[in-house]
């Protein structure tokens, strides 16, 4: 199964960015974009790929301790920017580096259960929000658009496990079905698994 780490905002932070999406959705040009689907919206801390069912209980006892070893910290949405031409998000501000710590624990988790890890790169906290259907889309004016957006802050206090279901086939453009199946409170408390 395709599994990564993430943070999930909270229903009401993750409604004042669909207010902000909604509006950039109105500026030109947003018709090349592929607005990314809500109920998909998240920080990945570690993306994980195909991760065999054998090695699922050490993952899940290692991310458990990970997150028993993260204090809850404070975050917050705010502003956004671009991977080149091709992603448009939002960042994060408040406990950036306890998110960071968050991050480095959960691929160090997975790398220890046994799952084969990307190359390790400095973690930039985003959550993506649309992608360029075309090469020469300009996304800058959005950009631009989402300097000024703040968000709510929040106590981030779990850590989840998400799995994602590709789309198989169906109309072009469908996007991913995120599915958590396991979260652990941060500082501590007992797992929360689902």
């Amino acid at each position: 199964m395709r599994l990564f780490a993430a943070v999930i905002p909270p229903p009401a932070q993750l409604a004042e960015l669909a207010r902000e999406v909604d509006r950039l959705g109105r500026l030109p040009g947003a018709d090349r974009l592929r607005w990314t689907a809500r109920p998909g919206w998240h920080f990945t801390l570690a993306f994980m790929g195909e991760v065999g069912e054998e090695l699922l209980p050490d993952l899940r006892a290692r991310l458990g301790r990970a997150a028993h070893r993260t204090a809850p910290f404070p975050l917050r949405l705010h502003g956004g920017g671009r991977f080149g031409r091709a992603v448009l998000w939002t960042g994060a501000a408040g406990g950036l580096d306890e998110l960071r710590l968050l991050a480095e624990r959960a691929d160090a988790a997975a790398r220890r259960a046994g799952v084969p890890m990307d190359e390790h790169r400095a973690y930039h906290p985003h959550l993506t929000v649309a992608r360029s259907r075309a090469a020469d889309t300009d996304l800058r004016p959005f950009v631009t658009e989402l300097t000024d957006f703040e968000g709510t802050r929040w106590q981030v206090t779990e850590l989840a496990l998400v799995r994602s279901h590709l789309p198989g086939g169906g109309p072009p453009g469908k996007q991913p079905r995120y599915e958590t199946i396991a979260t652990w409170p941060l500082g501590g408390a007992a797992e929360q698994g689902r």
